[in-house]
């Protein structure tokens, strides 16, 4: 076979250090812009992102040739340096929660991300997360799953 072909649709999912509520409503859409600027300048496909004031959920797809750490890391380290270069102090949390998509799953996923307002009306982003890591059998220690 001469070609390659590969598809690595992800949800990602991080928080602000501490999970401090640093992203006011207002900075929302544009920290998002931002962000999707980021992925889309490194060819990565954004489908949505959203996230209310302490985390961020983005649903990518992430070429064959990028590395999912090296991603959320340029994400992340140039998102914060946007944040403090607009004058906000800004940290995200050192870790992240990558799930992988199916297909049939975008256009719920990107729904579920696009709604995070309404969602957390409900639930905090501790249960969302643990949810999260449940839902896809990701093992964790309590202790330091929040740290």
């Amino acid at each position: 076979m001469g070609h390659s072909y590969a598809v690595n649709r992800v949800h990602i999912v991080f928080s602000t250090k501490d999970r401090c509520k640093q992203i006011p409503p207002d900075l929302q859409p544009r920290l998002w812009a931002f962000l999707a600027s980021i992925a889309r300048t490194r060819k990565i496909e954004v489908k949505t992102i959203g996230g209310t004031d302490d985390h961020v959920h983005m649903l990518l797809a992430i070429p064959a040739t990028v590395a999912l750490s090296k991603c959320v890391q340029e994400l992340k380290a140039v998102s914060s340096k946007w944040m403090r270069d607009e004058g906000h102090p800004f940290g995200w949390q050192e870790g992240y929660a990558a799930f992988s998509v199916g297909g049939s799953q975008v256009d719920t996923i990107a729904h579920y991300i696009d709604h995070q307002q309404e969602h957390h009306a409900k639930h905090t982003f501790e249960s969302e997360f643990l949810t999260l890591l449940q839902k896809h059998g990701v093992e964790y220690d309590p202790k330091y799953v929040l740290g």
